[in-house]
């Protein structure tokens, strides 16, 4: 099946909806699964890191199975995140995203740029003016670098974190302007 096929095919049964206490079991597998591109939770550190968001998504497919997910914060959190606080120094108004995973097949699809397109939406009732994530660079992520310059993310620092283990672009787009 070509791309335009698999696009439209999810995207006309994508279902987008706020993540449940019921979703944790997949969103934690999901989020597991795609170490190193994103942390590795446990069950308690997933359910306060969605608790301090406010935005927390969940994609479906038209059979219910989750997707992807996405968890975003707004400014001034205590979240005790390296990048997080990295952004919070700037002291720029911002929506920050902390992680959005894509489960393989539904990658390409336009899933991520719905949930996304949800967070600029949240990042302007909030009067944000800029929408912050990070993407890895070693160990490197090009499927997520490309991703987010395809939707007009630049890169505004790099920093190690982990103990020097990761480096991290530090990515941000303006919330005005058109997705």
């Amino acid at each position: 099946m070509d791309t335009s096929a698999r696009h439209n095919g999810v995207m006309q049964n994508l279902r987008l909806r706020v993540m449940r206490p019921a979703d944790l079991d997949t969103v934690l597998r999901l989020n597991n699964e795609a170490a190193p591109a994103v942390n590795e939770l446990d069950r308690d550190s997933l359910t306060q890191l969605r608790d301090m968001c406010d935005v927390a998504l969940i994609a479906a497919n038209r059979d219910g199975d989750i997707i992807a997910f996405l968890l975003s914060l707004a400014g001034g959190q205590d979240y005790d995140s390296e990048n997080y606080r990295w952004f919070e120094q700037r002291r720029v108004r911002h929506q920050y995203i902390d992680r959005i995973v894509v489960a393989g097949p539904a990658r390409g699809t336009g899933v991520g740029r719905a949930m996304y397109e949800s967070v600029f939406e949240r990042a302007r009732e909030r009067s944000a003016t800029e929408v912050n994530a990070e993407v890895n660079l070693r160990p490197a992520n090009p499927r997520s670098m490309a991703f987010h310059e395809r939707l007009g993310f630049r890169q505004i620092g790099e920093q190690e974190t982990k103990g020097n283990t990761v480096r991290v672009a530090m990515l941000s787009r303006a919330v005005d302007g058109v997705f």
